[in-house]
C-alpha cells in the first residue's frame, strides 16, 4: 500500500478530509467514489429524461410530451429500483407530468 494510495482518498468529494488508514478502509473509499460517480450518470439520465417531457409539454406538443413520459417512466422506476430516488419522488414526478400532459389534451 503507497503512500499515493492513502493520499488520493484523503479528500472526499464533498469537501471534508479524511485520511483512509487501514487497507479496507482505502478500498471502501475507492468501491464509495467508484459507486457515487456511477450514481451521478443514472441520476443525469432520469434528469434529462423529465426534462424532456417538461419541455414537450412547455411547447404544447401532446404527442411529443406522451412519446417522452413513456421513457420518463421506466427511467424513474429503474431508479427507484437501484435506490437512487425515493419511490414516492418518482411517483410525485410521474403523476405531475401525467397531469401536465392530460392537461394539453384538447377537452371533448
Amino acid at each position: 500500500m503507497s503512500t499515493q494510495d492513502i493520499h488520493e482518498f484523503s479528500n472526499l468529494h464533498n469537501g471534508r478530509s479524511a485520511v483512509a488508514n487501514s487497507p479496507s478502509a482505502i478500498k471502501r473509499a475507492r468501491q464509495s467514489e467508484r459507486r457515487r460517480q456511477h450514481n451521478v450518470g443514472l441520476r443525469s439520465r432520469m434528469r434529462t429524461a423529465v426534462k424532456k417531457v417538461v419541455k414537450s409539454v412547455a411547447g404544447q406538443d401532446a404527442a411529443k410530451a406522451a412519446e417522452a413520459y413513456k421513457v420518463a417512466v421506466p427511467e424513474l422506476d429503474s431508479m427507484v429500483r437501484k435506490g437512487i430516488i425515493h419511490p414516492n419522488k418518482a411517483a410525485r414526478h410521474k403523476s405531475r407530468l401525467n397531469k401536465a400532459i392530460k392537461a394539453l389534451a384538447p377537452a371533448g
